[in-house]
């Protein structure tokens, strides 16, 4: 085991890194983890809060916002009920950690699901919480390496560098003099992801009841993609893994750096890493005291996002300015002093990591076409093409929206861009109002996180350099990239070639078929309304509806005032009457 652990230690950010595949043995030698207790203090505390919510919703969204004279009240406060229940749970994720902030950092980026004034304020929810006692980290350390702290390194500082929810970080140095950053997990986490997890899927059950929200998004999918995730997250040999194969990918590059990886100091519990702890990227007074370029550093930054989400399809998922350094390098002699200092770009913590899915990289990379050249078409096509596009969206109406977006976004600079946006988002909500509420899509996870992991890049390179052109840096990218699609070269056109050959062996038997089911009369046409004329039909179903239940609950409630008049309080009588009320609030609360 050791020996293995030597051999992957050594290259583990050159150009002869050893492959991801290899570290798999480290991970089978480590004994499995088993399936922890649930914290029910915890899990009643999350869940009623979650069900407090839904009560809330069910009773202002679904019954008061029908009721004549008190709807047009309830409409009107939705949004600051958003917004409190949003702040109210930021409390909650703060004051308990654990997934909590995952959960919150995760559903920022699912605007598919739910509404900006959701995301927004959970947008900026921070993943640090008050740090763990020494003597708790030191056990844990010790029930990993085998050795208490004292003796496992040659120093090991007692107070964390940063702690976040399910982990903390403490600077070490290594008995051969190496100064190292030691990431340890919190004691009893597995215990937290389970039981905030367990809670979660209760939550999640209750949405699924939610039509309006099922038929914009799959739940389960959702929540299996954010479990695995959290899951991926506490598996330090996972995030281990995920930093050779950032190193690799970056192994040509010396602009970036990834730091190595200790194997011998590392377990699913403790991740040793080189300490690249240089000048933070947000540190911006700093960087130019170091004699570095701002812009330059931007621009960087903007290029090796655009390596990791179209070259490699493997994207850090979590820029924020703790996860990134900037390091000066040697100024050579004779450099005039003019000139900007040499620099390397650092990335640390790849617990959260974004895979982007083999079936969608052609059309990401069509899509990144369409938005170098302002093509709203070649958009929106992408979007269907890889299938995030939903039946019933209308296409036309989603072309005329990016091209109201290019035509306003066009040729601004990074420092105005928000701006631009926030004075267009009044144009779009009252022009395109069905579209944006309609959502019609629906992205896996980890193409969201690489979005949101855009907006925060957007965010630090508008700081680093306010006149940065996004659009000058992404055209010749995305030029460059056009000519290397698959299908270009030899091999593909053989497998296209062959494709085809196997289509036209069987067209004959296919329009025989279709020519037969002609003659019978057996042909059906399957036809799908437009968006407009579906929504339309959906309002009068659901109309239709609320008068059926009104009526129903209006005979039943003059049936029991009868009775009640004729013979007085009865059970009978009483129970029509609750029946009527029941009859009445459900017709209210039918979609």
């Amino acid at each position: 085991m050791a020996e293995a652990r030597q051999h992957l230690n050594r290259g583990t950010t050159g150009p002869e890194a050893v492959p991801v595949p290899h570290l798999a043995a480290i991970a089978r030698e480590t004994p499995p983890v088993q399936p922890a207790a649930l914290d029910r203090g915890r899990y009643i505390q999350i869940v009623g809060f979650f069900g407090t919510a839904f009560l809330s919703f069910i009773w202002w969204e679904l019954i008061l916002r029908r009721v004549p004279g008190i709807g047009r009240y309830a409409r009107r406060t939705s949004l600051p009920r958003w917004q409190m229940f949003a702040r109210r749970y930021r409390r909650l994720a703060v004051r308990r950690g654990g997934v909590l902030i995952k959960l919150g950092q995760f559903m920022s980026v699912r605007v598919d699901v739910l509404p900006a004034a959701i995301t927004g304020e959970l947008a900026g929810l921070q993943d640090e919480v008050p740090a763990e006692k020494y003597e708790d980290v030191a056990d844990v350390v010790t029930a990993e390496l085998g050795k208490p702290p004292a003796e496992a390194f040659a120093w090991f500082s007692p107070v964390p560098d940063a702690a976040a929810s399910l982990a903390q970080v403490h600077r070490a140095r290594l008995h051969d003099g190496q100064d190292v950053v030691v990431k340890v997990q919190r004691p009893r986490i597995q215990s937290i992801v389970e039981t905030d997890l367990a809670a979660i899927r209760v939550a999640k059950g209750w949405l699924k009841r939610y039509k309006p929200i099922t038929r914009r998004a799959n739940l389960d999918q959702i929540y299996d993609e954010f479990a695995r995730t959290t899951r991926a997250e506490v598996d330090f040999i996972a995030e281990g893994e995920n930093a050779q194969r950032f190193a690799a990918n970056f192994a040509g590059d010396a602009g970036v750096h990834i730091p190595a990886v200790y194997w011998d100091y590392s377990t699913r519990r403790v991740l040793t890493l080189e300490n690249v702890a240089y000048i933070k990227i947000g540190d911006l007074h700093a960087i130019e005291a170091a004699g570095i370029d701002l812009g330059e550093v931007a621009r960087r930054l903007y290029q090796a996002y655009l390596d990791q989400i179209f070259v490699h399809n493997f994207v850090h998922a979590d820029p924020h300015p703790g996860n990134l350094f900037v390091k000066p390098l040697y100024r050579p002699p004779g450099l005039s002093p003019a000139a900007p200092t040499p620099f390397t770009l650092i990335f640390v913590d790849f617990g959260m990591v974004a895979v982007i899915p083999e079936e969608l990289r052609a059309y990401l990379r069509e899509f990144l076409l369409g938005v170098g050249t302002f093509d709203s078409h070649r958009i929106v096509q992408a979007y269907l093409d890889a299938g995030v596009l939903r039946p019933s969206a209308d296409r036309k109406r989603l072309e005329e929206v990016h091209d109201v977006l290019f035509r306003a976004l066009k040729g601004v600079r990074m420092g105005s861009l928000s701006d631009v946006a926030f004075a267009q988002a009044e144009v779009l909500m009252r022009e395109y109002r069905d579209v944006l509420f309609e959502m019609p899509f629906q992205f896996p996870s980890d193409m969201l996180f690489a979005v949101r992991a855009v907006g925060i890049l957007s965010g630090m390179a508008t700081s680093l350099d306010p006149d940065f052109d996004p659009w000058a840096a992404t055209l010749p990218f995305a030029e460059k990239l056009s000519g290397e699609l698959p299908g270009l070269d030899w091999r593909s056109w053989l497998s296209e070639g062959q494709d085809l050959m196997r289509l036209a062996l069987r067209l004959p038997t296919r329009v025989d078929s279709f020519l037969t089911q002609a003659q019978r009369g057996e042909l059906a046409v399957q036809a799908t309304l437009a968006p407009d004329a579906a929504r339309a039909i959906r309002r009068v179903e659901q109309s239709v509806t609320r008068v059926m239940w009104t009526v129903a609950a209006a005979g039943l409630f003059l049936g029991g005032i009868i009775l009640r008049v004729a013979e007085g309080p009865s059970l009978v009588s009483t129970g029509l009457l609750v029946a009527s009320a029941a009859a009445f609030l459900w017709g209210l609360t039918r979609r």
